[in-house]
């Protein structure tokens, strides 16, 4: 039996057992991937300074996000297609973080509906949202959001088109996955995937298919998801959407200190640093060497949340140390999704709350609240 000790682990168990088409739009960015890769690599030229003698009883790393208490400052980011790394995955995640005591996001693209998180978890979610032309499937959603009594509302702001993704397109990538003969052949040899989807009725875009207007199968999904995304999407339609919902709205994809002012400007909650985990603009910076900029721009205007090549505990702390006030883990809770199901997710949280644990010790500190860049090496970042 192998033995999981850090997220590493997780991704190889992962991509034996999950089929192909799934591991790659987890694992994989746009173009070259040059930005999905340097998400992770980028972490690594960071040192810290390593204290001694210090009294490292009584740690702490609970803090708040957005307002909510959670047990670490991590959340889990929303990731599309979940439901197809693992047969009712979306559930089976939001059950591991309301466990955990951290937030969940749930995609507007995932296979479990809002009314299927709501159903399976008492503790409240976030929601994130993609702005679609057919603004009232959108208002809708927003709707159905606040049915389910979702405690904050993420807005995506950098797909208003699809980044070129070359693994996804070679894939034929689609939800369920076309019984073609590649595709069956990989299948096979995931027999514990198989047996998962053949005895859950959640195969499609549950937040979609029967809400949006003449969208009741794949084919008409199909059509409407390749004409919905919002290329005009403007600074108005943020006010629009924070007047709608009414509670507390995070802004996702922030990459540039002009737009992190408008983000206060538009009155939201909080910010999150991302490149969409490299899957949009290729050649974009990581999210970790943007984020200096934009926590120098906003101070304490906004609060500001960090998402993109977390692997680890010591790469959240790194984002705490450059001003972020949380961190989202997508890939990484995928592979323990992918891996183990609710286990495998409740695995990743551990791995990264005792790495986050120990490194904050090592560093001198016993709060996690009180993490700056002076744990930091002068010079390495």
């Amino acid at each position: 039996m192998t033995v999981i000790t850090n997220i590493e682990d997780l991704r190889i168990l992962a991509e034996k057992r999950v089929p192909r088409m799934f591991y790659d739009y987890a694992d994989s960015g746009s173009w070259t991937e040059s930005t999905y890769r340097a998400n992770s690599t980028d972490f690594g030229g960071m040192k810290f300074r390593q204290r001694v003698a210090v009294n490292m009883q009584n740690r702490t790393l609970q803090t708040t996000m957005a307002g909510q208490t959670v047990a670490m400052p991590v959340a889990i980011a929303p990731t599309g297609l979940t439901g197809m790394q693992h047969a009712d995955g979306e559930i089976l995640a939001a059950r591991a973080a309301e466990k955990f005591g951290i937030p969940f996001t749930l995609s507007t693209m995932s296979i479990c509906s809002i009314e299927d998180i709501a159903a399976h978890t008492s503790a409240p979610f976030w929601f994130q949202l993609y702005v679609m032309k057919d603004r009232k499937f959108i208002e809708r959603l927003i709707d159905r959001a606040k049915a389910a009594k979702c405690s904050a509302l993420m807005l995506t702001l950098d797909l208003q088109i699809l980044g070129q993704r070359h693994k996804d397109l070679k894939n034929g990538l689609s939800a369920p996955p076309r019984l073609t003969l590649a595709n069956i052949l990989n299948m096979m040899t995931k027999p514990r995937w198989c047996m998962g989807m053949l005895q859950t009725p959640r195969r499609s875009f549950g937040n979609i298919v029967g809400h949006a207007s003449d969208v009741s199968d794949m084919s008409s999904l199909a059509s409407w998801t390749a004409q919905q995304f919002d290329p005009a999407l403007s600074w108005d339609d943020v006010q629009w959407i924070k007047q709608r919902w009414g509670g507390k709205l995070i802004l996702k994809g922030i990459m540039d200190a002009e737009d992190a002012r408008l983000a206060v400007q538009s009155g939201a909650d909080a910010l999150i640093v991302s490149n969409h985990g490299g899957r949009q603009l290729d050649g974009a910076p990581s999210s970790i060497s943007a984020l200096p900029a934009i926590v120098e721009a906003v101070g304490s205007q906004i609060e500001v949340h960090m998402d993109g090549g977390i692997r680890s505990g010591q790469d959240v702390i790194k984002a705490l140390a450059l001003g972020a006030k949380g961190a989202y883990i997508g890939r990484a809770f995928l592979y323990g999704l992918g891996a183990m199901g609710e286990e495998g997710v409740g695995k990743c949280l551990d791995i990264i709350r005792n790495e986050l644990d120990l490194t904050m010790a090592f560093c001198g500190l016993t709060d996690i609240k009180k993490v700056d860049s002076r744990i930091l090496l002068p010079g390495t970042y």
